[in-house]
Parts: structure tokens; sequence; C-alpha cells
């Protein structure tokens, strides 16, 4: 073994350098590592701690009507908060030279704006904390004016807020926002192409805990959501929600409808009921009036069908409009045990044509007539004018109605499916029964959104779906001929009658089965449906009312129709009518 020895001072010297250069290349060596090779997450691992992440929402897309009225749209609604511990006077440049705010000052200013006393904001903004809510919710004017004091301490939080600017119009049709999720209507079934994407943006914080300005790292821009155009008519519907609303209260119903369509097109232009919601404020209304009852709800037609049921017989050649029967007041149903049938008011053995039985909307008649016809082929014609099946629309929560299969009618129901028991339908099938009518036979898929834009800001729109035949042109004009004498001698359709046009239509009674015993009750759903100009028919009007408890008849909603097409022939300028209607006896001797 070898030593160094004390007199050999080279070798030491050596030795020293070689280890200054060891340790010199360990220091490098860690200073690349550090500054180089992990720069990169000790940045990221740096920034994490001093970084917010904050959403920048996107707006969702608007609700229009048909003529552009907004019904439905999304504003920015802004929490002004304040980190207590950060509250200090604020220096401002005021004419080129700088300036001290007090605290005193500022308050008092955001206490204006806010429309509170300096002595509440003053309350919640004291103590040490990170965080004080002064208010919430304010809209954008506030916010505005806030920001424009430039408080270092004072920040906001923005969220979207939906609003309805007309309130309860077509309130149960829209739909309403709860926490931000879409609940039924046009909200939930658009709500792909209403709902937009959020965004985000990462910024750096200081000491205090208040963005460092201009320091934003990364930002995700927010995508809006897209705007959904429908084929209401706000002023058509806010009309006809009106009157809708007054009868319904003097009926005591527990609910009333009004459906207008476009005949040719299948557009649904009024969709009212009443009672209805207002979406800015959905809990107000009972769970019932938050569902739209005119897709949803289904009741007995009644009388309305005996249109469908003399369409059938001429169309299968089983009558013509002057077809004769003899119509008692009451008739017993063959074959079913005595089970009897009778008309609404007291008469004797009425000589009427098929035509004078729509007019008198008589039951036992129609059983007379219409038994020509066997029970497949009807229930054939009844789902050819769209009954039992739901729309393409897909409304949520949209009824199907309910027709039994034909093999399952009993004896009584071959008979009274006649003239609408036994079998339900919601007020918009009822209404496209009669726009197949007035459309030279032809059943459109009703439309109630017209399109919905693309990114570009250009409506999309919805294909047309196809019709389907549900009797010939010539039966659809042979059955409106019969629908005019309803309301030109009609004891009844007389009311529905529009001065200057040809209308044509039918009256609705429809008992009620009472869920404590099963049986028809007291009660009634009362309708009247109709559609003008006869000679060319271009709308269909339907209403319904439930339930109705001081009116048993369909005198209670003629009047409503009444007004509602009046207006409906207004609002589009239909020219009255120039030609009268066909000569068809009603009665025979």
């Amino acid at each position: 073994m070898s030593y160094l020895q004390p007199g050999d001072p080279a070798k030491r010297l050596r030795l020293f350098i070689l280890a200054i250069v060891v340790i010199a290349l360990l220091f490098i060596g860690r200073l690349v590592q550090v500054q180089i090779i992990q720069a990169d997450s000790i940045n990221k691992q740096s920034l994490s701690s001093r970084s917010v992440t904050h959403t920048i929402p996107a707006i969702r897309g608007q609700i229009l009507d048909a003529t552009g009225r907004v019904l439905a749209r999304t504003v920015l609604k802004y929490d002004v908060n304040v980190a207590p511990i950060n509250v200090k006077p604020q220096t401002k440049k005021v004419n080129g030279v700088l300036v001290e705010v007090p605290v005193e000052q500022l308050v008092a200013q955001m206490a204006g704006i806010l429309g509170l006393t300096p002595q509440e904001v003053s309350a919640k903004i004291a103590g040490t904390g990170q965080y004080a809510n002064v208010a919430k919710g304010v809209d954008a004017n506030v916010y505005d004016q806030l920001k424009k004091l430039e408080i270092d301490w004072v920040y906001f939080d923005a969220h979207p807020s939906r609003t309805y600017p007309s309130g309860a119009l077509a309130g149960s049709l829209l739909g309403f926002l709860s926490d931000g999720k879409p609940m039924g209507g046009i909200e939930s079934l658009y709500n792909s192409c209403l709902a937009g994407v959020d965004g985000k943006e990462t910024y750096e914080k200081g000491e205090d805990g208040i963005k460092i300005p201009d320091s934003v790292v990364t930002t995700t821009k927010a995508v809006n959501g897209r705007d959904v155009h429908l084929t209401i008519n706000a002023d058509l519907q806010y009309f006809a929600q009106q009157v809708l609303t007054q009868k319904w209260a003097s009926l005591k119903a527990d609910w009333a409808t009004a459906v207008v369509i476009e005949v040719k097109t299948g557009r649904i232009l009024v969709a009212a009921e009443a009672p209805t919601m207002d979406p800015n404020d959905p809990a107000a209304s009972s769970e019932a009036s938050r569902h739209a009852r005119v897709f949803e709800s289904s009741f007995e037609p009644g009388s309305v069908i005996k249109t469908i049921t003399a369409a059938t017989l001429v169309e299968t050649g089983k009558a013509t409009p002057a077809t004769q029967v003899i119509a008692p007041y009451a008739w017993t149903v063959p074959g079913s045990n005595g089970y009897r049938v009778t008309d609404s008011h007291v008469h004797g053995n009425d000589k009427l044509t098929l035509t004078g039985v729509l007019r008198d909307s008589s039951n036992t008649g129609i059983m007379k007539l219409g038994s020509a016809v066997d029970a497949k082929t009807r229930f054939s014609y009844l789902t050819k004018f769209g009954m039992g099946k739901k729309t393409s629309i897909k409304f949520p929560g949209e009824a199907s109605g309910f027709v039994l299969p034909f093999d399952q009618w009993d004896g009584v129901k071959k008979y009274v499916s006649m003239f609408g028991q036994g079998f339900s339908v919601t007020p918009l099938q009822s209404a496209m029964m009669y726009q197949a009518i007035g459309n030279k036979g032809v059943l459109l898929q009703p439309r109630l959104v017209e399109g919905c834009d693309d990114r570009s800001g250009n409506i999309q729109t919805l294909p047309m779906q196809p019709g389907k035949r549900a009797v010939s042109e010539s039966t659809a004009h042979t059955t409106i001929d019969m629908l005019e004498k309803v309301v030109e001698q009609g004891g009844i359709g007389r009311h529905a009658a529009v001065a200057g046009y040809r209308v044509g239509g039918k009256t609705g009674t429809a008992q009620i089965t009472d869920p404590n015993t099963g049986q028809y009750g007291r009660l009634h759903a009362i309708s009247f449906i109709g559609l003008a100009p006869a000679e060319n028919p271009e709308y269909v009007v339907a209403v319904t009312a439930y339930k109705s408890r001081t009116v048993t008849n369909s005198i209670g909603a003629t009047p409503i129709f009444k007004a509602i097409m009046q207006q409906v022939l207004r609002t589009y300028r239909v020219a009255p009518s120039t030609t009268k209607s066909a000569t068809i006896p009603t009665v025979w001797k």
C-alpha cells in the first residue's frame, strides 16, 4: 500500500483539482436536470399551485316562433363576490394622477349600483376570509357598472339563466330547465340542438388569491347552442290561450285545449291549453299543468268520430250523403243482451239522411247506417286516420291514444265505436283527423318544429313527411259538404258559423268513466272541430274541454272555436267565400 507523501505537493494539487472538477460536473449535471430536463414538470407543479380553472358557460340556443319572436332565451347572470382579506383602498389614475380611493367610497359606489345600503355591503364583506357573496344573479347592466369601478378585490362568477319573455305563453309546450337540465317540452325534445358545450379558462392567481391581469394560460372557447324554430304563431297562440282560459274558468272544467292546424302542411299554428304553466316559475303550477295536454292527454272523442264513420261509409260505397235511415230516440244494440243507446234529446222516429244524422248528431242513426260496414274495415279506417299511434313529432310523454283491435270488439263496442265510445284520442290526433278530410283525404304528419340552426346560423329546415291517403279526394269533398250542413242547420253547430265564410264542423260530447264505479258518470268531454273555408280548407281548429261542470254539451266549446277560427282567418287574410255550399237533403218523407 502506498501513501501520499507529505513532500509531494504536485500530486496533492492534482487530486484537489480533480475533486473540484468532479463536484463541478455533478452540480452542472443537476442544474441541467432541474432547468432543462425537469423544467417543464417543475413549471407545471408551480403553475398548478397558483392557477385556477374557470368554466366559460355556453349559451343555450333560443326557441323562436314562426315569425322569429323569442319564446325562450338564455342570458348570463352574475354573482358578485369579494375576498374580505384583500379589501383595501383602491389606487386609481384620475386625470393622469394616481389617487387613493378609500374603502368607504368604493363600498358606497357598489351599494348604489346594487340597490343596497353601504351598511349592508360593509356587513357582507367584513372579516378576513377568502370569499363573501355580495349579490346573486345580477343582470348584465349591473355587472357592467360594477366592472367599470375596477375594484381589484371584487370578482364575478357568471352562470346562464333561462328566461321565457312571454311567461305562460305556450309554457307547457316549451318545457323548462331544472338545475340546467331540460324538463319536458321542446327544451327536452330538441336539447341536442339547444344545448351548447362549456369552455374553460385557466389563469394565474397571486398570493392574495386574485387573478393576475393578462395571465390567461389556456382557453377552450365555449360552443353556444343553436336556435330552434317552431311552427307556432305566438300572436295566435296568445289569442287562443286568452279565449280558452276565460271559457275554461266558466265551464269549471279540469282542462281545455285548442289546436290550430294548417291543412296543406300539417303545421301546428296553435297548441293552447288551460290551465298552463309559466316556465319562469314552474313550481307555481300543478304537476298536471307542466305537461302539454295537447300531446299527452287522451279521452274518448265522442261524436266528432261520426265524421270518420260517415267518410268510411261513403268510401266503401255503403252510403251516400242522401242515404236514408229511421233514427229513433233509443235503440237496442243487436246481440247485446239488451244494451240500449239513446240520443242526446228525446225525439220520435226521425227520418234522416246520413247528412241529417251528422247534423243532428244521432247516435242511433249512425249505428244503424254504420252497421253496413264490418268491424275489420271500420278499424282499418280509424287507424288510417291516425288513431292509436303516436305522431312523428315524438313529443316527450306523447300519448298514442288507444284503439282495441277489431277482433277484440264485443257486440256493444262494434256499435258504440261508431259514435266515439270505447277508444281514446289526443287533442292533436282529433285535429289531424279533420286535417286529412280537409287535405283531399291525405293525412299528414303534424309539424311542430320548422328546423334547427346550423353553426352558421342558417336554419336547417326539417324535411316534410310524406302523407298517407286515408280516403279518396272525392270522399273527402263529400264529407266536407255534409259537415257544412252541421254548421248551417245544426242546433249547436250554428254557433260555429263565421260570417262571410263557408265552415264545416262537428260537435262532440263524450261521457267520462267514473273511476269509483267504472261506469260512465255525469261529466263529459265536450268538443267542436271544424275547418274553413269549406270550399278549399286551409285551417282546422279543434277545441276540447275535459270534465265540464257547468255545460254538458258542445255549446260550451263552439264559441271558442268560432272566436279562434275568426282570428285565424283574419290573421292570414283569407279571402271570404264566394260560392255556396252543396244542396244535400237532411231529412226525407
